[in-house]
C-alpha cells in the first residue's frame, strides 16, 4: 500500500481503503443566534437584507451576509426607503440591518414610512450588552440611552419589537415574526440583539417556519371575512341610487373588481395619488386624482353635475393628502367606506354620515360582485372633462418647462417602457401626478403619508431591486442632496434612474411662500449642483439636459443604460407646480381660520 492510502488519526495508522466510507455527515444546523435568526428569516421568505454596517452588529452583518443577499448603503434611512420599495416591488418581506446608537435613530424616518405606507419589513439592530449598559460605552443603546417605550416594544413605532436578551427567546420572536408578516397590511418588527447575545449557541432547535406565498389568499385566518347583513345593506344602499367610487392605495390587488363594478354600476371613479392606475386613466369613467398635485377642480366638478347619492370608499383614509377634507367631495348620502382597519371609516369626515365595513377591499368586492342584481339600469352620466392637463408641444426656448419633461415622460418612460415610477415629495409629486398617466396598478408610486423627502430617491433603489428591473425616480435637487444612494446603486450594478428637476431651490416651500404672500421672507435657494458631474464621480453615468429639444434623446440614454443614470434637467423654476388645494389649506392655516365640516352623523358596522 502506498503512503497515498494511509492516513494518520489518532497516533494510529489506519489502512484507509480496507474501510467502509463513513456516511455523509448531515448539513449542520445554525449554531449561534445570529446564524439561527438569518436562516429563519430565509425560510420566511426575505431574501434581501439592506443596512449600514457597524461594530456592534458584525455578527449579524456575517450572518446575513451568508444566508441573504445583503446591500450596504451610505446611510440608514435610504436602506428603509429602499427595502419599502422592494417590498412593494417584490410582494417579499424585507431585512433592514444597522449598528447601535445613530443607527437606530437615524433608520425611524424610513421605518416609519414602511409602517404607513403597509410595507413588511424586519429591522434588526444591535443593542449594549448587559454588563456594558449605563457605563458611557461608545453609541450605547439601552434604556439609559435610548427611549425604550417608544424603539424597543411595540407602539407608534412598530407592529412589533423585542430585545432578544438570551437564546431561549428566539423560537418565540421567530413565530411571532412569521404570524406578523400573515397579517393584510403593514407589519414592521423591530428585533435588537446585545452583542453578547449574537454569538451565542443556540440552545434549542428552532421552529420549521415557512414563507406564506400568498398571505392574502381569500379564507386567511388572518383576514376578517365579509359580514353577509354589511354586504345585503350595501347592495341595498348602493343599486337604489347612483353612486361614485373612491378608490385608494388599499385597493390596488382589487384592480379588476373595481373595473368591473364600475361598468356594471355605471359609477364614475376617483383614486388618490396613491392609488394612480389603479382604474385605467383613459377609461370613460374616470374622473381623476383627488388630492395633493390631483384634479379635485375636476373632480369637484363632476361630482356637483352628476350628484351621486353615495360614494363608495375603497381602502383609502381620505386624509389631507387625498382629500384635502373638501366638502365638494361628499355627496348627500354620504360614505359606504370599506377598509381592513376598522378604525379607518369615519376619521378623516366625522361629520360626514359613513357607513363602515370591516373587510379586505376584494373580498368585499368579489362579494358584491356576486350579489349585485342580475338586471339594473345604468346611471345615465354627464361627459366628464378630461382631468389631465394638456401636454404642451416641446421645444420651447429657454429652461425645460416641468410640463414638457413629464410630456416627454408620458412618452418615453410610461408609454415606451415597463420601468416602475417613482415620485419625490414636493414639486415633482405634484407635476408627476398631475401630469402623467397609468392604464394598469404598480406602476406608480408615491409616499403621502410621512412624506419624506429622499424617499424616492433612495427608494428606488429598491424598486429596481424587487422587481429586477428598470425603476425611474422624478426627483427635485432638493430631495437628491438631501438624501440619495446612487453609489449605493453603481456598487450594485442597478437600474435606477433618476430624472432630477434641477431648480436650484426647495421650489414646494419658495412657491408656498409666494402663494401666502410672504415671498422674500425666508430663503429657500441653494448652490447650484451639476447632478451628471455628480453621477460621474459615483461610478454611475449622468446627462444634462438644458433645453426642451434633448428630452427625448435625454430619456432613452437613460432607459438604455445598463446600470444607474442621472438625468440633470434644467427646469424652469418659476413655472407653478399644481399644488392644487395644499397652498390653499395653509392660506386658511395662516389666517387662523377653521375649516368647518358638514353635519352628518357617523354609523359603524362591521
Amino acid at each position: 500500500m502506498t503512503a497515498e492510502g494511509l492516513t494518520e488519526f489518532g497516533g494510529d495508522v489506519l489502512e484507509t481503503d480496507e474501510m467502509p466510507a463513513p456516511p455523509p455527515a448531515a448539513a449542520p444546523g445554525p449554531s449561534t443566534v445570529a446564524e439561527g435568526l438569518a436562516s429563519s428569516l430565509r425560510g420566511l421568505g426575505v431574501v434581501h437584507a439592506l443596512g449600514v454596517c457597524g461594530g456592534a452588529m458584525a455578527l449579524l452583518w456575517a450572518a446575513f451576509s451568508k444566508h441573504l443577499d445583503v446591500l450596504h448603503f451610505r446611510h440608514e434611512s435610504g436602506a428603509a426607503f429602499a427595502a419599502t420599495e422592494a417590498h412593494f416591488a417584490s410582494g417579499r418581506p424585507v431585512v433592514v440591518f444597522t449598528t447601535t446608537g445613530p443607527g437606530i435613530t437615524n433608520v425611524l424616518t424610513g421605518t416609519l414610512a414602511a409602517r404607513t405606507e403597509g410595507a413588511k419589513l424586519i429591522l434588526v439592530s444591535a443593542y449594549a450588552s448587559a454588563p456594558m449598559r449605563g457605563r458611557g460605552g461608545i453609541q450605547e443603546t439601552s434604556s439609559y440611552t435610548m427611549p425604550a417605550s417608544g424603539i424597543f416594544e411595540a407602539g407608534a413605532w412598530f407592529d412589533d419589537a423585542v430585545v432578544l436578551e438570551v437564546p431561549e427567546q428566539l423560537p418565540q420572536v421567530l413565530r411571532r415574526i412569521a404570524a406578523g408578516l400573515q397579517r393584510p397590511g403593514a407589519y414592521v418588527a423591530h428585533i435588537s440583539i446585545p452583542n453578547a447575545v449574537q454569538g451565542a449557541p443556540l440552545s434549542q432547535p428552532l421552529p420549521k417556519l415557512r414563507a406564506q406565498t400568498k398571505p392574502s389568499a381569500p379564507g386567511a385566518s388572518t383576514r376578517p371575512g365579509v359580514n353577509r347583513a354589511a354586504l345585503a345593506h350595501c347592495v341595498k344602499l348602493l343599486s337604489a341610487e347612483p353612486f361614485a367610487i373612491w378608490a385608494g392605495f388599499g385597493a390596488r390587488n382589487a384592480a379588476p373588481a373595481i373595473r368591473a363594478l364600475a361598468e356594471r354600476a355605471g359609477a364614475p371613479v376617483m383614486v388618490s395619488p396613491r392609488a394612480k392606475g389603479i382604474f385605467p386613466e383613459s377609461h370613460p369613467l374616470y374622473i381623476g386624482v383627488t388630492g395633493m398635485g390631483g384634479h379635485t377642480a375636476a373632480a369637484v366638478t363632476f361630482m356637483r353635475d352628476f350628484a351621486p347619492r353615495r360614494v363608495l370608499v375603497l381602502g383609502t383614509r381620505l386624509g389631507e393628502p387625498t382629500s384635502f377634507w373638501n366638502p365638494g367631495l361628499v355627496p348627500a348620502g354620504g360614505f359606504i367606506h370599506v377598509d381592513i382597519d376598522p378604525a379607518v371609516p369615519g376619521v378623516a369626515y366625522p361629520h360626514v354620515e359613513t357607513y363602515g365595513v370591516q373587510a379586505d377591499v376584494g373580498d368585499f368586492l368579489a362579494e358584491l360582485l356576486a350579489a349585485w342584481p342580475s338586471v339594473l339600469a345604468q346611471a345615465a352620466l354627464p361627459s366628464p372633462a378630461r382631468p389631465h392637463p394638456s401636454h404642451p408641444v416641446p421645444g420651447g426656448a429657454g429652461r425645460v418647462r416641468p410640463s414638457a419633461l413629464m410630456s416627454a415622460i408620458q412618452r418615453t418612460v410610461v408609454d415606451g417602457s415597463d420601468a416602475v415610477v417613482l415620485a419625490e415629495s414636493g414639486n415633482s409629486f405634484t407635476w408627476a401626478t398631475n401630469y402623467l398617466r397609468f392604464a394598469q396598478p404598480g406602476r406608480y408610486r408615491v409616499s403621502t403619508n410621512v412624506g419624506s423627502m429622499g424617499h424616492a430617491a433612495t427608494g428606488v433603489l429598491g424598486a429596481a431591486l424587487g422587481r429586477g428591473g428598470k425603476a425611474v425616480a422624478i426627483v427635485g435637487d432638493g430631495a437628491m442632496l438631501m438624501n440619495m444612494e446612487v453609489n449605493t446603486a453603481a456598487k450594485q450594478g442597478l437600474p435606477a434612474v433618476w430624472i432630477v428637476l434641477n431648480d436650484g431651490r426647495y421650489n414646494m416651500c419658495y412657491q408656498g411662500m409666494a402663494a401666502l404672500d410672504m415671498a422674500g421672507c425666508a430663503d429657500a435657494t441653494f448652490p447650484p449642483t451639476d447632478f451628471a458631474m455628480l453621477a460621474r464621480a459615483m461610478g454611475a453615468e449622468g446627462l444634462r439636459v438644458e433645453s426642451e429639444d434633448e428630452l427625448e434623446a435625454g430619456l432613452a440614454q437613460a432607459l438604455a443604460a445598463p446600470g444607474p443614470f442621472i438625468l440633470d434637467v434644467l427646469i424652469d423654476a418659476d413655472q407653478v407646480a399644481p399644488t392644487n388645494g395644499r397652498n390653499e389649506g395653509l392660506r386658511v392655516a395662516k389666517a387662523g381660520q377653521r375649516q368647518e365640516g358638514l353635519s352628518f352623523p357617523v354609523i359603524a358596522a362591521n
